[in-house]
């Protein structure tokens, strides 16, 4: 399945929910914000939401400084 992350093509192994999407790009979940499709998903729905080919992805870091 392809999905869109950030901007770029990457290939998933079949459907995943949100949180297993971040731990198979090897991505730590604290200090996460995702948005699949325009729309923000909270972090208690990231393991019940479910992305689906051709989905679109932005993950946002946020960066903590003075």
């Amino acid at each position: 399945m392809r999905v869109q992350v950030n901007g770029e093509i990457r290939e998933v192994p079949g459907e995943v929910s949100l949180a297993q999407l971040l731990d198979h790009l090897s991505m730590p979940s604290r200090l996460l914000a995702i948005e699949l499709n325009k729309e923000v998903v909270r972090r208690k729905d990231w393991q019940e939401t479910t992305v689906k080919d051709a989905d679109v992805i932005e993950i946002i870091h946020f960066v903590g400084g003075g």
